[in-house]
């Protein structure tokens, strides 16, 4: 037998041991002791027979592990509008591509078994293909749509009143018959559907259900924001025992509460917030120490103290996780006596709050901390514009109207400061994007979108808030104890090279390689940005490349922060895990330390997975509602013209972002100047004849030429603009300059096992119609 076969075998008989494990290349090479030069190559030349026979299988992360025995697998089949799907079943692997096709009837969210019908090729990034050969649970018992009725002579040959056309995009080809045992509503209500039968693979769009609830009538004020609450399952309505718990509670603190607590009503404490904000859950209190340290006192409104375990608000909380924040409405977490009575930390009233007090040196590093529940008294109710003014502007009229402030906030800005150049050099990511408010009248029709900028104001609270959150982390993974974390991983190796592979367009050279890139490296990208036209751009593509922040109770630490340790603390009224973290701090304070281990082990996996299912529900509503009412304002806009910044650059057109951040298609249909061919490695579109290049970043005038409420889509031409043209020659040389720099070496070598080198993309790769399939995933 050959060395390498010797190897192969000693790699089966490794991988066989470890398994389902998955290991690098740099992993088996120390496991089985083949470090040594020759033997490495030697290796990596079994590995690579291994991976070609069929017996091992790389995953996404540029690991290996043994081809498993069973011929299904079973995962969560993850829709796409135009009807295929992939597979999610393993964090490690790639998902499974699910062809029109080959769907089965499934939906999504469903826990399907699926068959493998295609081997992944991770050279050309392409996953598995399968097909969905069970359904093993239906995720879905509800449908949100438009209710169409039939006229008599069909209700009685089909027994059905009409049919609901789904709201959701990813079943919008499937109708839902409505049978006549619930309510009867009229043409045009949206109108909740309990489902009754599912689709077949004999009917795979059709499905049957009731109507158990209208929403109310499309065109009137609010439904549209209703349907997509009601759509996503967040909850609109409190249940009565949630209303008469909350009903209950009394604003008056009994003394023996205060006792037990540390009194700070003699301090000097402040809240900072937006204008318009009711749920107050953060106060802040500040000192300049003889020592020359400084002193922060971050007070959380204690919550756990009124929403105890188990109870009826607890339980309403659980299943929410977060409030949500729409356009014309907040969906709140709590009833609002708490959340904008008892529990809001108004000022010149006692509250109840969990307080976090931290002497930090003058690099910001905390040297001493207690944490402790307190009483306080807010003295003043500061808003971001206000302090904005003060610190930012030096408004004579706010300085004046808050001189007894003045000295505290001040000290406040040179310790914000300290905290930002802090992070800063230990590598945190400022993803510092721009962002919009979108204005309302009283029946939510848009009457403007603005852009929001983020003052010292709002940027000092966050300095605070992060430092409390570390602080309390770091304690309580000091101690061992059953905690929720905020974490964030380490970004997934194959998107974090396409990011790399992607600045090279600007010139920029990331240092280090794909599977182990720091933080910091990554804020020298935005750094090296900045201040360019397509900083925005980088920033949003970086973003996407990132993994998405979790809870978890393993304490990993935060990716973007570059912090060791991280938790949520500091809004227990808006967001579940802050409640647990308060509730974690009272009962560890208690004593009874085992019996409270055991308990906590068992709780928290289910929290901290609930709790990150609702976050993203939620950003899924306030993103929807964004698209809606982003195009509802475009809607009289159509045939106007604008200038813009190319956003993204596909196969079938560009992305151009207004502004305003309205984000519209120009499909390459309608680009009539040349044909272009798609560059993927550059992201360019790249015209045949007259080499015309539209690349992001890049300035251009377009028209309104659609916006569709309905279906979220808006859609733009482009206007010739001399100026622009000559913009672009400048921007193009600017990138051209920095790209003839020398190239390092972790930038030009492969940056993983068994990927092939790149190439250019050849005539017959251009568009070809269709619309180029990405797969898409949340962080």
């Amino acid at each position: 037998m050959s060395k390498t076969n010797d190897m192969q075998s000693e790699v089966l008989d490794f991988l066989k041991k470890n398994q389902p494990d998955s290991y690098s290349v740099k992993q088996l090479s120390v496991s089985l002791k083949y470090e040594e030069s020759k033997k490495f190559k030697e290796l990596v030349k079994a590995i690579a027979n291994l991976e070609e026979s069929g017996q091992i299988v790389l995953n996404k992360q540029g690991q290996f592990r043994l081809k498993g025995e069973a011929s299904t697998i079973v995962g969560t089949f993850r829709a796409n509008d135009r009807g295929f799907g992939f597979v999610d079943y393993d964090s490690d692997e790639d998902d499974i591509y699910i062809s029109k096709e080959s769907t089965g009837s499934a939906m999504e969210g469903d826990t399907v078994e699926v068959k493998i019908t295609g081997k992944p090729e991770p050279w050309n990034s392409k996953g598995p293909e399968g097909k969905v050969v069970q359904i093993i649970t239906r995720s879905r018992s509800r449908v949100v749509g438009e209710f169409f009725p039939y006229d008599s002579n069909r209700r009685e040959e089909t027994g059905f009143l009409g049919y609901v056309v789904p709201e959701d995009k990813k079943i919008s080809h499937m109708v839902a018959y409505v049978l006549p045992q619930g309510l009867h509503p009229v043409e045009g209500s949206i109108v909740l559907l309990e489902v009754d039968t599912y689709p077949t693979p004999e009917k795979p769009v059709a499905m049957t259900g009731f109507v158990t609830k209208e929403i109310g009538h499309k065109n009137a004020p609010g439904v549209d924001i209703l349907s997509i609450l009601y759509k996503l399952g967040i909850p609109t309505e409190f249940p009565q025992d949630a209303i008469q718990q909350a009903e209950e509670i009394s604003f008056d603190i009994p003394e023996e509460e205060i006792a037990k607590r540390v009194d700070l009503r003699h301090e000097k404490v402040i809240t900072i917030d937006g204008a318009d904000a009711k749920d107050l859950d953060d106060a802040i209190s500040f000192k300049k120490l003889e020592n020359s340290h400084y002193q922060l006192g971050v007070h959380i409104a204690d919550v756990s103290y009124y929403v105890t375990e188990n109870s009826p608000i607890d339980r309403e909380a659980y299943e929410r996780g977060t409030s949500v924040y729409l356009t014309d409405r907040v969906v709140p977490m709590l009833p609002q006596k708490l959340s904008n009575g008892v529990c809001s930390l108004l000022p010149h009233e006692d509250r109840l709050a969990m307080s976090c007090v931290m002497e930090m040196d003058g690099n910001g590093q905390v040297i001493n901390y207690d944490i402790f529940p307190s009483i306080i008294n807010s003295s003043e109710r500061f808003t971001y514009l206000a302090v904005n003014g003060i610190l930012e502007d030096r408004d004579p009229e706010l300085m004046e109207q808050y001189a007894d402030y003045v000295e505290m906030l001040d000290g406040m800005g040179k310790l914000h400061k300290v905290l930002e150049a802090k992070r800063r050099k230990r590598g945190a990511i400022d993803f510092d994007t721009t962002e919009s408010k979108i204005l309302v009248d009283e029946e939510g029709h848009p009457l403007d979108i603005v852009t929001v900028t983020r003052g010292i104001g709002e940027r000092l609270i966050e300095s605070f808030m992060l430092s409390a959150n570390e602080t309390i982390a770091a304690n309580y993974d000091s101690k061992k104890l059953p905690f929720i974390y905020r974490i964030h991983e380490q970004p997934d190796p194959a998107k974090m090279l396409r990011f790399m592979e992607f600045v090279t367009t600007f010139g920029i050279m990331v240092k280090g390689t794909n599977e182990n890139i720091k933080p910091k490296q990554l804020q020298n990208v935005l750094r090296q940005t900045e201040g360019e036209p397509y900083d925005a751009v980088v920033s949003t593509f970086l973003l996407r490349s990132m993994k998405q922040a979790k809870y978890d109770m393993s304490p990993v630490g935060h990716y973007g922060l570059a912090a060791q340790d991280y938790t949520h603390f500091t809004s227990p009224i808006r967001r579940y895990p802050d409640l647990i973290v308060h509730r974690l701090i009272r009962e560890y304070s208690e004593g009874n330390i085992a019996t409270k281990k055991e308990k906590w082990e068992g709780k928290l996996p289910d929290i901290a997975i609930q709790s990150s299912v609702t976050e993203r529900r939620a950003v899924d509503a306030e993103r929807e509602t964004d698209a809606l009412k982003k195009t509802e304002f475009m809607v009289d806009k159509v045939g106007m013209q604008f200038e813009g910044v190319i956003s993204s650059v596909t196969k079938f057109g560009i992305f151009v972002e207004l502004e305003n951040t309205v984000e519209g298609l120009v499909h390459i249909s309608n680009m009539n100047q040349d044909y272009f061919n798609f560059i993927e490695s550059h992201m360019v579109l790249l015209g045949e004849r007259t080499g015309i290049v539209f690349r992001i970043g890049q300035k251009v005038k377009i028209e309104v030429t659609k916006a569709n409420v309905d279906t979220r889509e808006i859609d733009f031409a482009l206007v010739e603009d001399t100026d622009l043209d000559v913009y672009d020659q400048e921007m193009k040389a600017k990138q051209t300059k920095k790209t003839n720099k020398p190239k390092s070496k972790a930038s030009s070598k492969n940056q993983k096992f068994g990927k092939k080198p790149s190439q250019k993309k050849s005539k017959d790769n251009r568009y070809s119609g269709k619309k180029k399939t990405v797969k898409k995933k949340r962080k």
